[in-house]
């Protein structure tokens, strides 16, 4: 799904951000232009941050991962229950973002196939050693921007529904998704996302 993306660690400024999204996919289904968006975010302040740099990035990163969706996905962001509208924020991030999408698959994946529940720090250390022997890129990395990744990606599956925390662990749980979007994910070729997510791409 992102094979073409090379590795980055952008997403540790760039988290979940759901509601930024939202705001920003309604003002796209009323059709406003750039120079339109451009308004609400800079001068309206919708996202309601004080550093206008912050105002930018936060929309350049929103608009990115929005523009990875189709018009029946962008419209069931806004419209669908808020579980299956963050499923869809995970699903755009996960579009738009190779490092995690992979984290999606070889990690969150495996442990739903074996029904190894529980996410533990050593999840995370293993499979970022592993890229990091893989890819000459990540290979400079500090071990502080890894830590940062470990943080905003566990973020990121707390906010979208796909872990709780019981008892100072991080139990994996199957979100709540809406049949449409499911069938829709499965439509557009997004099979392995949702087996990733899903235990097999069921609800």
């Amino acid at each position: 799904m992102t094979n073409q993306l090379q590795y980055r660690s952008t997403i540790k400024s760039r988290p979940f951000l759901y509601i930024e999204t939202k705001k920003l996919a309604e003002l796209m289904l009323q059709g406003l232009n750039d120079l339109e968006i451009k308004e609400q975010v800079i001068h309206q302040n919708i996202f309601q941050v004080k550093s206008e740099t912050r105002k930018r990035d936060i929309a350049a990163a929103v608009r990115t991962r929005l523009q990875s969706l189709d018009d029946y996905l962008l419209e069931r962001i806004v419209k669908a229950h808020t579980n299956t509208s963050k499923y869809i924020v995970l699903y755009a991030i996960a579009k738009t973002d190779r490092l995690f999408y992979e984290f999606l698959l070889e990690v969150i994946g495996d442990k739903f196939v074996y029904k190894d529940l529980i996410l533990q720090p050593g999840d995370f250390n293993i499979f970022f050693e592993a890229k990091r022997q893989q890819s000459e890129h990540m290979a400079y990395w500090k071990p502080y921007t890894f830590y940062k990744l470990q943080q905003v990606y566990t973020r990121i599956l707390y906010e979208a529904g796909l872990i709780k925390k019981d008892h100072n662990q991080l139990e994996l749980v199957v979100p709540f998704v809406e049949p449409d979007v499911i069938e829709h994910l499965r439509k557009i070729g997004s099979e392995r996302f949702l087996e990733a997510t899903m235990q097999g791409g069921t609800s």
